[in-house]
C-alpha cells in the first residue's frame, strides 16, 4: 500500500510541476507578445530581456512542456493498448 501511495504522490508532484511549467510558458508567451508590441512602439528593453532569457530559460521550459505532453500521450496509449490486450485474454 505504501509503494502505491508513494507512486501516487510522485505522480501528483510531477503533474503539479508540469502544470506550473505550463503557466510559466503561457506567461512568457504573453510577455513575448507584449515585447513585440513595445518594440513596434520603439521601446526595446522588453524584447532585449526576452532575447537574453530565451536560450537559458524559455527553450528548456518549452522542451519540458513538449516532452511531458509526449510522455503523457505515449503512457495513455500504452495503458489503453495493455488494457485492450488484457480484455482479449
Amino acid at each position: 500500500m505504501t509503494k502505491e501511495n508513494n507512486q501516487n504522490k510522485l505522480r501528483q508532484l510531477i503533474d503539479n510541476l508540469l502544470l506550473i511549467n505550463l503557466f510559466i510558458v503561457i506567461f512568457f508567451a504573453i510577455f513575448f507578445i507584449f515585447a513585440i508590441i513595445m518594440q513596434l512602439k520603439g521601446i526595446f528593453i522588453f524584447i532585449d530581456f526576452i532575447q537574453r532569457v530565451w536560450n537559458p530559460l524559455i527553450v528548456p521550459l518549452i522542451t519540458i512542456l513538449i516532452i511531458g505532453a509526449l510522455v503523457t500521450g505515449i503512457n495513455s496509449w500504452w495503458r489503453r493498448k495493455l488494457l485492450s490486450q488484457e480484455e482479449d485474454i
